[in-house]
């Protein structure tokens, strides 16, 4: 159902440019408090965000308030957000200088060539809307000057002679972190663009020295850090805040951010939800981002992009997307699979996503920087899972950070991987079988089917490697799958307090109203050598936990209107040995 047109402001959903969003009636969530905390911090700004988390819009906000040239507008774009209040003297007084290599096309053995393309354009561009402040004959000389190396050394050389002094931005400077981490040739011609007289090396070398002239100021985003430490030996004297806590919550947003946007939306539009009901819905699949351990227990981040995704949808249709996973953030993760390869290189009982998956969270020393080469450490890794914002920070663990993973989006994400880890021939379960078995399942309570198809999946793709784990590959195989289910939000035993169920397949009722069955599967294991007795030991021990748990208040509010189902499965070795239905 559609709604009639009002005055209420649009969604700035998948927009990056700030001063479109401000003069055509977009709704805007408001983060110019950081612009002072920017400006007292180091001039030299490094920022690492997972994708889809505003850092364009960001960038772009902080070169509309930098730009010499748009004084002018300073109060139509800022006049009401905290910035227009309270300006900072450096407003307005800056030639902003903007290089998104996001934008370079070209692989690594020709990236001189990309990089030459984007800086020359981008330069020329640069040189043409500051005419007036600077050189006449200005773009003449610059294409005299040969590649983006001499260009900028000769660029920032101009401003300085007359008086005007540069914010460079450079917005996705590692955006070819995810080729150089796929096989070794990328890493071998990254290492030699990165190292000694590398061509992308040089560049970052002349901005260090322009920082010396009359490049006053730089913002550097990206998604990894790995780039970083190869090229900042050359740029040392950048600051990475990315874990800092008071930047913690500068890009996403807030629980109450959200709440305000839903407040000013359910003015304007027919809900048919409270707002506490929303974020009950939203919370498990967009929030629980956090980025530094001083921040934990305070506030989380929702991933900014997912949210503008779910009230789009919330207004236009006036309930939930039926997919709560909007088909970009998949596009997204479908680049990160290199990932997995680099988990599989682990020795088998190091798998970092397996430990991550049977116990529930990881620790490890979050790294700010490392260079590509290390990348096999597993602190290292870790730390690239977190920046990828695979993991969010959950506290301490016996004095390392403890990190788990932060939603149901990043849930469904990462057990696809683990499905792939599994399956070493790389082959695909049929998805029209797991979609129709998955409608079964919550439609007309067909369990037995679905777990016999589990159990069979898991024993056709168990190499020898992952039967020596025993327990921990017959559980994160058997919630990898179960993950996959579209029907319900599985809650797992790290998730819950009572802590006696492996597996609570939790109905997503305000998407489905109509599904008719939920589950408390309770996962036991016995080794191939157990005697037969330990089998029925178990079987025992689950049906008494099954039937605990389903007494507690987070199943009775979670079921609603779907017949409970407690199922008890108990494997002895590879093999499925029960699979019943407690009795209620």
């Amino acid at each position: 159902m559609e709604y009639e047109f009002s005055d209420r402001k649009l969604l700035p959903y998948g927009m990056m440019n700030f001063k479109d969003i401000r003069l055509d009636n977009y709704y805007y969530v408001d983060k110019t408090s950081y612009i002072p905390l920017i400006e007292r911090s180091n001039r030299f700004f490094f920022f690492i965000r997972p994708r889809r988390f505003g850092k364009s819009l960001t960038l772009n906000m902080l070169q509309h308030y930098y730009d010499v040239y748009t004084r002018d507008e300073f109060d139509t774009l800022y006049g009401d957000l905290y910035i227009g209040k309270h300006p900072t003297r450096d407003r307005n007084s800056y030639l902003v200088l903007y290089l998104n290599f996001s934008g370079i096309t070209g692989e690594l053995n020709n990236y001189r060539r990309g990089l030459d393309a984007h800086c020359g354009t981008t330069f020329e561009s640069f040189c043409r809307k500051y005419a007036d402040l600077l050189p006449q004959d200005i773009v003449e000389e610059l294409r005299t000057k040969d590649g983006a190396v001499e260009q900028l050394d000769f660029l920032y050389q101009a401003c300085e002679r007359a008086d005007q002094k540069i914010y460079l931005f450079i917005d996705e400077y590692d955006h070819f972190t995810n080729t150089i981490l796929s096989d070794a040739e990328s890493l071998q011609r990254y290492t030699e663009e990165t190292h000694k007289e590398g061509y992308l090396r040089s560049f970052f070398n002349k901005i260090k020295a322009g920082t010396y002239s009359s490049i006053k100021r730089c913002f550097i985003t990206g998604v990894s850090p790995v780039t970083m430490d190869d090229l900042t030996s050359g740029f040392n004297i950048g600051t990475n805040y990315s874990l800092s806590s008071e930047f913690n919550a500068m890009m996403g947003f807030t629980e109450s951010e959200v709440r305000e946007m839903l407040t000013y939306y359910s003015t304007n539009s027919h809900f048919n939800h409270s707002i506490d009901e929303l974020i009950e819905i939203m919370k498990p699949w967009y929030d629980n981002y956090c980025f530094a351990r001083q921040s934990y227990g305070e506030t989380t981040m929702y991933n900014s992009n997912m949210v503008l995704y779910f009230v789009n949808n919330y207004i236009l249709y006036g309930q939930a997307p039926q997919n709560m996973i909007e088909s970009n953030i998949r596009i997204d993760y479908e680049k990160l699979r290199m990932l997995i390869r680099k988990d599989k290189e682990f020795a088998h009982d190091a798998s970092v996503i397996q430990t991550l998956v049977s116990q529930g969270y990881i620790t490890g020393d979050l790294k700010e920087s490392f260079p590509a080469a290390n990348i096999a450490d597993p602190d290292n890794f870790v730390s690239l899972l977190y920046y990828f914002g695979m993991l969010t920070i959950s506290g301490t663990h016996e004095g390392e950070t403890k990190l788990t993973i932060p939603n149901q989006v990043v849930q469904e994400q990462l057990y696809t991987y683990l499905l792939n880890t599994y399956n070493e021939a790389d082959l695909s379960f049929s998805n029209s079988e797991k979609s129709g078995l998955a409608s079964a399942l919550a439609y007309r309570g067909e369990w037995q089917t679905y777990f016999d198809y589990i159990a069979d999946c898991l024993k056709r793709y168990a190499s020898q490697r992952d039967k020596q784990k025993g327990e921990s590959f017959v559980h994160g195989f058997t919630l990898a799958m179960t993950a996959q289910n579209r029907f319900y939000r599985p809650i797992f035993e790290a998730d819950t307090q009572a802590g006696y169920v492996d597996i609570f397949l939790c109905p997503l009722l305000d998407i489905y109203p109509d599904m008719e069955h939920s589950y408390i599967v309770e996962l036991k294991y016995a080794k191939y050598k157990d005697p037969e007795s330990r089998v029925e030991e178990l079987r025992l021990e689950a049906i008494a936990q099954a039937n605990r748990y389903a007494a507690t208040d987070t199943v009775r509010n979670a079921v609603g209107s779907t017949q409970l189902h407690k199922i008890v499965v108990v494997y002895k070795g590879m093999e499925m040995r029960v699979c019943e239905e407690v009795d209620l």
